[in-house]
């Protein structure tokens, strides 16, 4: 039987590019298990990856090098293992998925978080771990010990600072430009502090990727559930890498052909349309060894992309 076009167009998307393990299994933790009470069995975890080319050893290694780096805790069950989320790794997917799943900022009050810190009082340890991460949420330097972004989510740059256990040592004040004749803003100063043509990049290469999705799913069809579930999980994966690139300026500090709201509502239209058979599939390989169903969906999923069906 000749390949469906869904198929097809599945097989061109994986052989693109080489995909990492770790990356998808990060992927997937944060879109289908985090939500399932944030615990899967490895064998599961290994069937669910098979269709993307990542094979068993594989999933080992990544599972065992995100438990090296805190996000995953083994568990053992006689001569099974489990795989779950640890509190530090819930909390900082839950960052992530606030990042992925809300709506692109439109609106700016006009005014910047700024972080403050003494150089000389923090370690360069401390130092290379506040600004690697803060720059992860889109602030860059402002002047020495000074790191600014114009839109920062208070909740998620509070996380960040308890986890680092840097917020003791740093003071966070919101901002406003005085309107002085001949000095220039912070967006003046630092508008070419943040490269934007490479997430642009990334962001058109997205969008021309899964325009053909649409085209393959005419209104009312859907795929398989377990087609459904890899389409999805490379929607995610695509989108996570472009989005966490992004800063996420307010759009007054964007050019007017900025690609990243397209790419919102794309990754948005075809997550909806995949989401229910993609859980069937979900629902089906998380079962228990004992036949226990899968754990229910938490409240918080269905609030992705501004609201998914329940049904």
């Amino acid at each position: 039987m000749p390949a469906s076009p869904i198929d097809t167009w599945i097989r061109d998307c994986l052989s693109q590019e080489e995909l990492r393990a770790r990356s998808v299994i990060a992927t997937v933790f944060g879109d289908a298990v985090a939500p399932r009470g944030g615990r899967i069995w490895l064998k599961s975890l290994a069937e669910l990856l098979a269709p993307f080319g990542i094979n068993e050893r594989l999933v080992r290694t990544g599972v065992f090098r995100l438990a090296a780096e805190g996000w995953l805790e083994a568990e053992r069950h006689g001569r099974l293992s489990a795989y779950r989320l640890t509190d530090s790794g819930a909390r900082r997917f839950d960052g992530a998925s606030r990042r992925i799943y809300a709506p692109p900022r439109t609106a700016w009050p006009d005014h910047w978080t700024l972080v403050l810190f003494s150089p000389a009082e923090l370690e360069a340890s401390q130092r290379a771990a506040l600004r690697h991460e803060l720059q992860w949420l889109g602030f860059v330097p402002a002047a020495p010990g000074v790191l600014a972004h114009p839109a920062a989510e208070p909740r998620v740059l509070a996380e960040v600072l308890e986890r680092l256990g840097l917020a003791p040592a740093v003071m966070v004040l919101q901002a406003r430009d005085l309107a002085l004749s001949g000095v220039p803003g912070l967006a003046d100063r630092l508008r070419e502090a943040w490269t934007l043509a490479p997430v642009a990049e990334a962001y058109r290469r997205f969008i021309a990727r899964f325009e053909r999705v649409q085209k393959l799913l005419p209104s009312g069809h859907s795929p398989e559930p377990g087609q459904a579930f890899v389409m999805r999980t490379l929607l995610v994966h695509q989108f996570r890498r472009a989005l966490l690139d992004d800063p996420q300026l307010p759009p007054a500090l964007l050019d007017a052909d900025w690609p990243g709201e397209a790419a919102y509502a794309l990754c948005a239209s075809l997550y909806r349309r995949l989401h229910a058979p993609a859980e069937a599939h979900l629902a089906e390989r998380l079962r228990g060894d004992d036949g226990h169903p899968a754990p229910p969906l938490s409240d918080a999923f269905f609030e992705r992309f501004g609201g998914l069906p329940r049904s």
